[in-house]
């Protein structure tokens, strides 16, 4: 009786946190001494080119801002760090084979059951963030988060899903901060 009850909300469970997972991979300079940068300032040119709405950079900037602000970090002109976003949108298609029915060999009449497909879309983001050396004009660290993304009317569920993958992404930086 309790498997009846709970295979049910395990497998709900798994549905709603399947989607809101962000896939995150980073690369830096293992060279740099990450704990001399204090400031950053936004990288304007790389900014520029990313080709999504004005709307969701801010978005995404002010998500930046507050997480690297907890960090310890500080906003300002003359910064050790430029930070630089870019941005990938793809669809991504999903086609499911719904092959069930009585199975081969029950009955001769009764071979194949029913099959069919059914196809779902979902739109994909990866978002870049890269911190560039301000003095060197190197790249030193670059995050890559990848996820789903909320393309709904809801601003708030928009918001809240680019500030999950902004914070994801950068629980990654500085890098080697558990190792000592």
């Amino acid at each position: 009786m309790k498997i009846k009850i709970l295979l049910p909300l395990l497998l709900l469970t798994l549905m709603a946190t399947s989607c809101t997972t962000v896939k995150v991979v980073t690369d830096y300079d293992k060279n740099v001494d990450f704990t001399t940068y204090k400031t950053f300032a936004f990288y304007k040119p790389g900014i520029d080119q990313a080709k999504i709405s004005d709307l969701d950079k801010r978005r995404i900037l002010r998500a930046i801002d507050a997480e690297l602000t907890a960090k310890g970090m500080q906003k300002t002109e003359m910064a050790d760090i430029l930070v630089s976003i870019f941005t990938k949108e793809n669809e991504r298609v999903d086609i499911y084979n719904n092959n069930f029915g009585y199975g081969w060999g029950w009955n001769p009449w009764w071979y194949g059951g029913y099959y069919g497909h059914s196809v779902s879309t979902s739109s994909e983001g990866t978002l870049f963030i890269d911190f560039i050396d301000a003095k060197t004009n190197h790249l030193v660290w670059q995050g890559i988060g990848n996820a789903q993304l909320i393309t709904s009317g809801d601003v708030e569920k928009k918001e809240a899903r680019i500030n999950e993958i902004v914070k994801e992404i950068l629980a990654k930086y500085p890098p080697n901060k558990d190792k000592k």
